[in-house]
């Protein structure tokens, strides 16, 4: 994650990996031992760290335990009424003021959801989509910003909005082309197809927040159990 604060652009490197759904790493990244699989996102944390261009701002690396310690669930997830397990999924639901109360209590504010857009949509849980309307949030799917970004640069214009904060799930890329993320998701937006709308938001807006999340490594995973008991290491 990097955020700007006037002149002076923090680069924050924090290598969540406790919100993933237990039954989804069970279930699509089962050539993993479970224990190796459900920490994966913090892997592709350091992956990232590792690759993005040098800066010349900032560095910190928030401290997340790697332990079992408090990974029971309780009191459900997100809304009340979702069976999706994983809180990665929930977190426009928090930030938008909906969702678990202790949650909401830990947040300094929270967000309008009519200044939130969910572009490239192409997958969801059915018991949780209805919100995406019902609460207000504006959400484009693929085919609607596959010619163009201008359908989600006039929603843009009309929220008034110049500060941007641009929250980029590498699952939304199409799995036809790279599967990054956890899961296989075909019929995304390309690559191409994400840098250009990445871009013309930039062109239209001061962009002050960038995330970029939902990174499963899975080379770099392989290769990490191979590894492990090597002399020397």
């Amino acid at each position: 994650m990097a955020a700007r604060d006037d002149e002076v652009t923090l680069r924050l490197v924090w290598p969540q990996w406790q919100g993933a759904g237990t039954s989804s790493v069970r279930e699509l990244a089962s050539e993993f031992p479970f224990d190796a699989a459900r920490r994966g996102y913090a892997v592709g944390a350091a992956v990232l760290a590792a690759i993005l261009p040098s800066h010349d701002g900032p560095v910190a690396v928030a401290p997340v335990a790697m332990g079992d310690d408090g990974l029971d669930l309780r009191d459900g997830i997100g809304t009340p009424a979702s069976e999706y397990p994983g809180f990665h999924a929930m977190a426009v639901a928090a930030l938008t003021g909906h969702g678990d109360r202790e949650v909401l209590e830990l947040l300094p504010a929270t967000v309008d959801p009519g200044r939130v857009a969910l572009a490239g949509l192409h997958a969801w849980a059915e018991d949780d989509i209805g919100n995406v309307a019902e609460w207000g949030i504006r959400a484009f799917a693929p085919d609607d910003l596959r010619d163009g970004t201008r359908p989600l640069l006039e929603w843009l214009a009309a929220t008034g909005c110049t500060k941007l904060a641009v929250h980029f799930d590498v699952d939304t890329v199409d799995s036809n082309e790279i599967v990054l993320g956890l899961g296989a998701e075909p019929d995304g937006l390309t690559s191409a197809q994400v840098r250009r709308i990445v871009s013309d938001l930039g062109a239209a807006g001061d962009v002050v927040g960038l995330t970029i999340a939902e990174f499963f490594p899975r080379q770099v995973m392989h290769l990490q159990r191979m590894l492990a008991g090597f002399p020397l290491l």
